[in-house]
């Protein structure tokens, strides 16, 4: 494999196997480098500004149309969404933009069923705080959880093992609940604008390592990753409409364009995606890798999904798949986030009953 994708396969590997037996001190920085990127860092965060907004409240029922037009209507499937600002939806003004609302909406649309989002993702959040996250979730039953996680504590300067290790304990307690889990893998920091070099190299170097550190945590745990980092990435760098006001968290294109990456795991984690019906593209090279090294091709990859392939021994293997993306159901313009939806199946209107879904 290139060189740089072997280097990211054996760190991450290193980082997982520290997260796994609790191992700690695994640095990824020279010493001599930390006063310089430290400096950096607080001229990025100026040059960042803060958003003076917070994440509208997405929380309800989306897709009720289909449970009108069934003869034999279904409880809805429950979504939760945790994470960080990414996760919440910081960054839009309108509930329908952020991407939980976008994914409820897009899978309501697939499964022609309704669907209840919980999303108590937070702005500021960190890995540390998924295990909090989950106590406000668990109860509401999910059939399927998506996590987007990682951002801050590569910016906070969390240990990366411990960051590891905190996802990968959620997203056992998620599957020991019977919750299906789509992980959004840390995204590609160096292509923050206000960033300069060297920070910037660095930043797209360690969000790599725990993108792919994070996918092999993730896959041993009995989920599956979609890669963001390339997605946030060039098509990012390249168009910053992608991007709020802060030229730091995405905007509601961006978020679209996230969400669409991320849609057809969800649906094909709940069996709602039929091969034969929407293929999947070959990744270049082998589809089917171990662990670590799926792991490090995918943290390149946009969109690209990771996932276990069941198999006898004590070998862990993992398949990457590029999956066909679908459009999303697009927000209804002049509805406020407690507004029922009464339109068009799989619209982005959330019900009365909206929660926890503030930063």
């Amino acid at each position: 494999m290139p060189g740089a994708q072997h280097s990211r396969a054996r760190v991450a590997r290193r980082i997982a196997t520290a997260a796994a037996y609790g191992g700690g001190g695994l640095g990824l920085l020279g010493v001599g480098l930390v006063g310089l990127l430290l400096t950096e860092s607080k001229l990025a965060i100026q040059a960042i500004g803060v958003l003076e907004t917070h994440p509208p409240r997405a929380d309800g029922v989306y897709g009720e149309a289909f449970a009108d037009r069934s003869a034999a209507p279904q409880a809805p499937l429950v979504l939760a969404v945790l994470g960080d600002s990414t996760g919440a939806g910081l960054g839009v003004a309108r509930s329908g933009e952020t991407p939980g609302a976008l994914l409820a909406a897009g899978l309501a649309s697939v499964a022609e069923r309704p669907v209840r989002l919980v999303n108590v993702a937070r702005s500021g959040g960190r890995s540390a705080d998924l295990s909090g996250q989950l106590e406000q979730a668990l109860p509401h039953h999910p059939d399927v959880a998506v996590i987007m996680i990682g951002a801050n504590d590569v910016t906070r300067h969390s240990p990366a093992q411990l960051a590891v290790r905190q996802l990968g304990e959620a997203v056992a307690a998620l599957r020991a609940n019977g919750c299906e889990v789509v992980v959004g893998t840390c995204p590609d920091l160096g292509t923050i604008k206000p960033v300069r070099p060297p920070l910037r190299w660095v930043a797209r170097r360690l969000s790599r390592q725990l993108a792919a550190a994070q996918t092999i945590a993730v896959v041993e745990a009995g989920g599956r990753t979609v890669s963001l980092g390339s997605l946030l990435g060039p098509e990012f760098a390249a168009r910053p409409e992608m991007f709020a006001a802060d030229r730091y968290h995405p905007s509601a294109q961006g978020y679209a364009t996230a969400a669409m990456a991320v849609l057809p795991s969800v649906c094909a984690v709940l069996g709602l995606w039929p091969e034969e019906e929407r293929p999947t593209t070959a990744v270049p090279g082998a589809a089917v890798l171990p662990v670590a090294v799926a792991a490090a091709a995918a943290a390149g990859r946009e969109g690209t999904e990771v996932a276990a392939v069941p198999t006898e021994g004590a070998g862990r293997w993992a398949q990457l798949r590029h999956r066909l993306r679908i459009g999303l159901p697009g927000p209804e313009s002049g509805k406020e986030a407690g507004a029922r939806p009464g339109g068009a199946p799989g619209n982005t209107s959330a019900s009365s009953h909206a929660g926890a879904g503030d930063a």
